[in-house]
């Protein structure tokens, strides 16, 4: 198989983020996608290891952030390459909170959508959680930040637990 062929599919690059009693958790993640347009819903990806995952299941919400091009490799790097169970990753940033109670970072990010948990799938070593868009709002007119922008002109890298990796 050439797993080449996946580099063709189109991505965006999101911070999922969810709020269980005092405990915040994000990350980023490059699958998250409008799945029906009434009721709005979308989908996210979560790896089931991620801190993530298990916060979302205890929240029953979750809030996606569209980050934009004006992000850059500390900022990715805050809230992709490190683990919320032992690190902060709000406390370097602004922190909003979203209509279902959600804290998430407004910086760099051009648009937000806050969820209500209605169902999860599990596909693996991924949770599918999928989400009833309870509010959504633009927050800026920047470009949003594509998985080919992050590879070709930031030089990221796929860490593991993307849904995209391929060791």
């Amino acid at each position: 198989m050439d797993m080449t062929a996946f580099f063709t599919m189109s991505y965006g690059l999101y911070v999922v983020s969810a709020t269980a009693g005092d405990e915040r958790a994000g990350c980023v993640i490059n699958t998250a996608t409008q799945v029906t347009a009434e009721p709005p819903r979308l989908m996210v990806a979560v790896h089931k290891d991620n801190c993530t995952a298990r916060v979302i299941r205890e929240a029953g919400t979750f809030t996606v952030t569209a980050i934009d091009q004006t992000a850059d490799m500390p900022y990715i790097g805050n809230f992709g390459f490190r683990t919320s169970d032992t690190y902060n990753k709000f406390e370097k940033y602004e922190v909003a909170e979203s209509a279902t109670g959600d804290a998430y970072s407004p910086e760099h990010a051009c648009a937000v959508f806050a969820c209500r948990l209605a169902d999860t799938v599990d596909v693996s070593t991924h949770y599918l959680f999928i989400g009833d868009v309870v509010e959504a709002e633009r927050l800026s007119d920047e470009p949003p930040l594509t998985y080919a922008y992050y590879h070709s002109t930031l030089k990221g890298k796929t860490p593991p637990k993307a849904s995209s990796y391929q060791g």
